[in-house]
């Protein structure tokens, strides 16, 4: 045998040997390609349900959105008028706080003012007495 009829055999069995291996490979992709058509038909059907539930809640969302909205200003107002009654709390404290100060100096002359008067009525008393 020649050269060229030996190799022309190598030839012929390395492409059987290639052959065989391309088979099975060759299935493996045809099941894969099946199951991936299975899986883009499945996520069609469950993904327009889906798609169409997002929509709804955006759109109940834009609904709560502008609710919200709306009452921004009332949230506003109320804030204010929160405030202004911590100022006027304020106010009217320091106010308490400045009669209560002179109630207790008033308190304080008036208890001075009966002792003194006690003191000199008494000693008058007792010079009258002792004269």
């Amino acid at each position: 045998m020649e050269l060229t009829g030996i190799v022309l055999i190598v030839i012929s069995g390395a492409l059987c040997l290639l052959v065989l291996t391309l088979i099975p490979t060759l299935l493996a992709i045809k099941r894969s390609a099946a199951a991936v058509g299975e899986l883009a038909t499945m996520l069609q059907g469950e993904l327009k349900p889906t798609l169409k539930e997002l929509a709804e809640l955006l759109a109940e969302l834009k609904t709560v959105g502008g609710g919200v909205a709306e009452h921004t200003d009332d949230v506003v107002r109320f804030m204010t008028a929160l405030g202004e009654t911590g100022t006027n709390l304020s106010t009217i404290n320091r106010s308490v706080g400045a009669v209560t100060g002179v109630l207790n100096t008033t308190s304080l002359w008036a208890t001075g003012a009966k002792v003194a008067g006690k003191y000199i009525v008494e000693r008058y008393l007792k010079k009258r007495g002792g004269m």
